[in-house]
């Protein structure tokens, strides 16, 4: 193997660390790489990917490793890789390249830029030969006509502009229930109404879909959407995408069933989804959903979590170089563990002799409910509930010994935002303390390790200090998090924080042209176009998410221009919301803001912990709750000795009451 000099070598990405032995010249991305490029008048390759991206493995170990492939890469081009993870700014640049010029995009994405960084070239995994058959053939056209590729170099960029581009919009929008009510109509559509999720395959959770639909439905009763919800839900936590014994979701499933799964666990799936199962279960008191919340919570802490308090990235979906060895199980391996039990497992999770994967192979998955399947076994529920307990400790037992696959331990802000979030939903669903009392530990962990002097944030928290500046995601999933813990803690430092941060990203983020914030702050370095995310996806874009925490700050604060922002924000993106609805779920939430209007609680007096205990229990997304005992404008001149409820709408507060009933009986009224 040639023994190149990699400068990966000093990086603390696992996922740069695995391609830092390559005999590939790589180098991370920054100054170095790009004036190298120049001076050489060498092609860029810019490869991106993930620690826990199969199709990335198996790209390195096919082509990065080889030295042929290595020697032809270091002669002719300058290699960068970049984790995703790290720099999603980068990430969401090229891969704009890639849908423009391709229409789909993936990872690993690798791009072919010219030496001044400009992209002309996107496609996602290679066979070793067909990349170099693609590597010599880009070569050759460089070599012969450097014309042509610049001339779409600028096309290309001046598409993405053209993509990324949202204007401000002057005109009134009227945002109504009947509007609403059509777009749900077209929603429905693409619904799976036997296995859940959207139409066809591969299937990903989508829990901002799914909390959209559910505030919506606090409002609305729509038997389909309610249906929906509840099924995708069910056959989640039933299909193999579930991990039945160790507890948390795979990435996505490869089938329209949830059964196989593509089987990496990222933490923001696992937060998003512990969140999206607590409000579940407090509106359906579902035991399934909170069985589901507990074991990927157990799954989260036992898997993920660092001894500082916060959230490691993710588990590789593969172990010992093959996909899903750790979570798949011949049915000779499971008699093995279960002995006499085995024949009952295996029947209500679907294993069989010949397997129900690959190469003799089962995913564990069920059909039906344990009630059901009692029932056809002439077993009391209890009884069953009980040897399937006993066989899935067994079995998880004996997968421990296993290699576990490999762990990605970088600690991003954003993502340990989105698992607050959920631990809080967590605690208000269950009641358990725990939960609030994880919430808060990393809270306090972030807190120590991602400000910066300014107080800004850095996005990486692992090792002595923080690193690369802070994007949009990280501070608005942060204020969205700590705005949360602030209503189930009843501690005012959260809701201060996430306040400041506000108004730190309005500093540092805010397009003054089209009231919307950039991706990345002024204090980085200029990319080739300077983005706004704007679109939810499987993590709600950082706008919407901004757009939200403006609206709930602005009935903390009294603020009015934050509410006029977060009405302009949804304005400008109100076409879009309407046309494109399921991809634009964040902000049809929002939406549902600005047609019924939240109300605001301020407890006060001797009991107030309490009150505020068993309203929180109830699941309710168009209330804020703050204590009358703290310093927000919201607060002020509502302190008492006595229990009173004082509630507020339109800023707009009504004489005090001295009961939840009372209070539950006037939110009715007004």
């Amino acid at each position: 193997m040639i023994q190149a000099i990699n400068a990966l070598a000093n990086e603390t990405s696992p996922y740069l660390l695995m391609h830092a032995k390559n005999p590939v010249y790589w180098y991370p991305w920054g100054k170095e790489a790009l004036e190298r490029a120049k001076v050489e008048n060498k092609l860029i390759i810019i490869s991106i990917g993930y620690a826990a991206c199969h199709w990335c493995h198996v790209m390195e170990k096919e082509s990065f490793s080889c030295d042929e492939v290595a020697a032809y890469m270091n002669e002719h081009f300058v290699s960068i890789k970049i984790d995703r993870e790290e720099r999603p700014d980068l990430d969401q640049v090229f891969m704009d390249v890639a849908h423009l010029t391709t229409g789909r995009g993936g990872w690993p994405l690798n791009i072919i830029a010219l030496p001044n960084g400009q992209p002309f070239f996107a496609g996602t995994y290679f066979q070793k030969r067909q990349w170099m058959n693609l590597l010599r053939e880009i070569k050759h056209l460089f070599d012969d006509d450097k014309e042509r590729l610049g001339d779409l170099a600028l096309q290309i960029k001046a598409g993405i502009e053209r993509m990324d581009f949202v204007g401000l919009v002057k005109d009134s929008v009227l945002f109504t229930s009947e509007v609403m009510d059509e777009t749900i109509e077209n929603w429905k559509q693409n619904l799976d109404l036997e296995w859940g999720g959207s139409k066809g395959a591969p299937k990903f959770p989508m829990p901002v879909e799914h909390h959209f639909l559910l505030a919506y439905l606090q409002k609305n009763a729509d038997c389909k959407i309610s249906e929906y919800v509840n099924l995708s839900l069910t056959r989640m936590a039933w299909g193999g995408i579930y991990d039945h014994l160790g507890g948390g979701f795979a990435r996505y499933s490869v089938d329209a069933n949830w059964k196989i799964p593509h089987f990496e666990k990222m933490l923001y799936d696992q937060g998003q989804l512990i969140e999206v199962y607590s409000i579940a279960y407090q509106m359906t008191g579902k035991p399934l959903f909170k069985r589901v919340v507990d074991e990927t919570i157990h799954f989260v802490k036992t898997e993920l979590a660092s001894p500082e308090g916060g959230f490691y990235s993710s588990l590789d979906a593969d172990s010992d170089g093959e996909e899903g060895k750790y979570y798949v199980w011949t049915q000779a391996e499971i008699k093995s563990v279960l002995g006499s039990h085995c024949k009952l497992f295996c029947e209500l999770y679907n294993i069989t002799e010949d397997g129900n994967w690959e190469e003799g192979k089962n995913v564990i998955f069920k059909t039906s409910t344990i009630e059901d399947f009692a029932q056809k076994k002439g077993m009391e529920v209890e009884d069953l509930i009980g040897k399937i307990k006993e066989s899935k400790l067994l079995l998880y037992k004996a997968q421990q010994l296993r290699k576990k696959p490999a762990l990605d331990d970088k600690i991003l802000t954003s993502w340990n935002a989105i698992m607050i979030k959920g631990l809080v939903a967590a605690y208000k669903a269950t009641g358990n303390k725990e939960y609030l009392d994880d919430a808060i530990r990393t809270s306090e962990f972030v807190k120590r390790k991602a400000y910066q002097s300014d107080g800004g944030l850095w996005r990486i928290l692992k090792g002595k200090k923080g690193t690369i500046n802070a994007f949009l995601d990280d501070y608005a999933l942060l204020i969205d998090a700590w705005i949360e813990l602030y209503m189930a803690s009843f501690d005012e430092q959260w809701l201060i924080l996430a306040n400041d941060l506000c108004e730190y990203a309005i500093a540092y983020f805010f397009n003054d042209d089209n009231q919307l914030f950039y991706y990345t702050s002024v204090k980085d370095d200029p990319l080739l176009v300077r983005k706004s995310d704007t679109a939810d996806n499987v993590i709600p874009a950082s706008n919407s998410v901004m757009a939200m925490n403006l609206y709930r700050l602005s009935k903390f604060y009294l603020n009015k221009e934050a509410y006029s922002t977060s009405l302009q924000m949804l304005k400008n993106l109100s076409g879009r919301i309407d046309q494109h609805g399921k991809y634009y779920s964040n902000w049809q939430r929002l939406k549902l803001f600005f047609i019924y209007e939240n109300h605001e609680l301020v407890l006060s007096g001797k009991g107030q912990l309490q009150a505020h205990k068993e309203l929180i229990s109830e699941y309710n997304p168009y209330l804020l709750i703050a204590s009358g005992d703290h310093h927000i404008p919201l607060s002020k001149n509502k302190a008492s000795e006595e229990l009173v409820f004082h509630l507020c709408k339109n800023n707009c507060c009504h004489l005090p009451v001295k009961s939840i009933e009372e209070v539950k009986q006037k939110m009715k009224e007004i």
